[in-house]
This record gives C-alpha cells, sequence and structure tokens, in this order.
C-alpha cells in the first residue's frame, strides 16, 4: 500500500475502514476497507479530517475484489438465474424458476483448490424454489493477481458450473394395484398422496386405472395409459417380495428397461424405475411413499420432472447419505438425507 493525498485519490481502493463520528447522530463506519473512492467521496473524506489516505497499490495484473467477484459469477451462472448486487467483493445467484439444480462438482473443487478463491454451494441435484440462494462467491484479498483468476477461467471453460433445470410439464399415468382396492374392501389411500406430491411439481393425475393384483391386468393398464398419450407412470403397491406382489414383473412384462429394482435409501428401498421405449419413465412405488413424509420418489422425483434420465449407478450412490432420520419436525431439503451425490 501507499500514501496519496485525498484529492487525487479518485479511483483507488481503500486499504482500511475510515469511521465518521458526528456528536449525538453517529460514530460508524463511512468508508469501508476495501471501497473504491468515488468523487463524490472526496469531499466527505476532507471533512472526516483526511488529507491522505492509504491505498492499494493498484497494477493491471491486479483486479478488485468486486471485479474478481464478477468474473467468478461469470464461471457459476447460467439459465434460470440471477444474481445479487456485489457487495464488498461477494455475490450471490438466486433461483429465476422451480427446478433442480446441477452442479459440476469435480470443476468446482479444482476451482476451489485455487488460493484465494471461494465458490460456496448448495448440494448437487437439490431442488429448489424461486427465489432460492444457489451459490455464494467471493476472493479472500482485496486484490487478487489477474493470472490467478484466469486459471479459475480456464478451469471452469466455456461452460458454467451451475444448471438449474427448470421442470417440465408431464401427462401422469397413474396405476393403483390391490386386490384389497380393487375389490373396494378398504379405501384407496395412497392415490391421493401421490396426487398431492404432483400438485408441488404443477402436474395432475391425467389418467388412472385400478387392477387387482393379476400380472397380466397390471401390465394391460401401463400400456392403456401409455397409449392415451400418458408421458410418466406411477404404479403403487405390489413392491415387496410377497409372491402376491406383481407390479415389478408386470412392469417388466410391458417390455419396458428396467434400470433398477431396489435402491440404497431408507425409506424406500423396494423402489423401482424403468423406462418405455427409452423415454418414458415408469416408477414402481412402494408402500412406504404413502405414508413416510419423505422417501426415495422424493428424491428422484423431481429429478425426472426436470427431464433428467437416472442412471443406476446415480441411484446406488444415493446410498452415501440415503438414511432418513425421520425427525418429529421434517427439513428436507435443508438436511443430510442423500446429500452424498
Amino acid at each position: 500500500m501507499k500514501v496519496i493525498n485525498t484529492i487525487d485519490a479518485c479511483g483507488q481502493v481503500l486499504c482500511h475502514d475510515i469511521t465518521q463520528i458526528i456528536k449525538d447522530v453517529t460514530k460508524d463506519v463511512r468508508f469501508k476497507k476495501g471501497h473504491v473512492v468515488q468523487e463524490a467521496d472526496i469531499p466527505v473524506l476532507l471533512s472526516l479530517g483526511k488529507d491522505h489516505l492509504y491505498i492499494w497499490e493498484k497494477t493491471e495484473m491486479m483486479l478488485h475484489e468486486n471485479e474478481a467477484a464478477e468474473i467468478l459469477r461469470q464461471i457459476c451462472q447460467n439459465d434460470n438465474m440471477r444474481p445479487s448486487k456485489v457487495k464488498e467483493g461477494k455475490i450471490e445467484l438466486m433461483a429465476a424458476c422451480d427446478g433442480i439444480l446441477k452442479i459440476d462438482v469435480e470443476r468446482l473443487n479444482k476451482i476451489n483448490d485455487l488460493d484465494e478463491i471461494i465458490i460456496a454451494s448448495r448440494h448437487n441435484n437439490t431442488p429448489v424454489k424461486q427465489g432460492d440462494k444457489l451459490v455464494g462467491t467471493r476472493v479472500i484479498p482485496l486484490v487478487i493477481d489477474r493470472d490467478k483468476m484466469q486459471q479459475a477461467q480456464t478451469i471452469a471453460g466455456d461452460k458454467p458450473i451451475l444448471q438449474l433445470l427448470p421442470y417440465k410439464k408431464w401427462k401422469v399415468g397413474v396405476v393403483t394395484t390391490g386386490n384389497e382396492v380393487f375389490h373396494h374392501r378398504i379405501k384407496d389411500t395412497f392415490t391421493p398422496v401421490i396426487e398431492q406430491k404432483l400438485v408441488q411439481y404443477g402436474l395432475k393425475m391425467d389418467g388412472h386405472r385400478i387392477v387387482n393384483d393379476e400380472s397380466v391386468n397390471i401390465t394391460q393398464a401401463i400400456r392403456e395409459l401409455i397409449a392415451d398419450g400418458m408421458e410418466m407412470i406411477i404404479c403403487t403397491g405390489g413392491m415387496s417380495v410377497y409372491p402376491d406382489d406383481m407390479t415389478p414383473a408386470a412392469i417388466r412384462d410391458t417390455g419396458a428397461q428396467i434400470v433398477t429394482y431396489g435402491v440404497p435409501v431408507l425409506p424406500g428401498a423396494m423402489f423401482l424405475l424403468a423406462y418405455y421405449n427409452g423415454n418414458v419413465p415408469i416408477m414402481g412405488l412402494p408402500g412406504c411413499v404413502m405414508y413416510a413424509k419423505i422417501t426415495i420418489f422424493d428424491l428422484v422425483f423431481p429429478r425426472i420432472v426436470a427431464g433428467e434420465k437416472i442412471k443406476k449407478s446415480e441411484l446406488t450412490g444415493l446410498g452415501h447419505g440415503g438414511l432418513c432420520l425421520e425427525c418429529d419436525v421434517c427439513t428436507y431439503p435443508a438436511c443430510s438425507f442423500c446429500k452424498g451425490v
């Protein structure tokens, strides 16, 4: 740093806070460390008795923290995001719509491994609402070497490290299985739960079939719904290993490709995911979805609604963090449940 006459300080960066004291009115920081002196600031600084200032010796090879924050914003920001105003070298990004937040964790870690640079994000695959905070960025010092920021840009490449995938509109068909429901022995309490969850993503039940536990009837119901234009199928019940639970076999008999039957997540281990003709997701939901607050369905469904085609390896990876603690007050997704990937 160096000392400079205040009248010559326009555009320079302050090295320290400057306090303003007005008797019986205020005693507070008037100009913070890192502030870029503006022409209008000079009379105020002189009135505070500051004829000289300590400023950073900024060169072409150094960037102010606010300039560096703007570079980090560009590295992170993608469609469906809006930035905050830069403040003390920090910029945050907020969601401009509901959707799934995607993070390129490998590139994120490489950038954070550079000294003096910080990008702090939410977890990969987090469902977010419009207005939710996604990421905060800043550099540690008031000024940073331009070359270091160029290193971060090189790691990022020409594609931002964040994505926000908006939810899409789907025509959803539901197949409710079970002799007890089909023969009206009990009230169907599973389908209303699914309808409530669909509403959260702007969807509704566009087609519905109630069938008994005969595998051939379940298969036929799925095919009928697809023929009626359903783009996504949800099957409720009949997912356990008991001999009369026929839903997994019925889904397989449609010709759909099974991604997985069984996921290392509790509750929801007996979940099934398949794709018919490669583009119609079919989900078999275990009974826990009916009564548990959060299950595997709540982890997978938002990503499917956002248009992702989920691989088995991704479902396997949910085992790290896949134990729901079933807290008395559920705070999902602001908790540890399935934050392993």
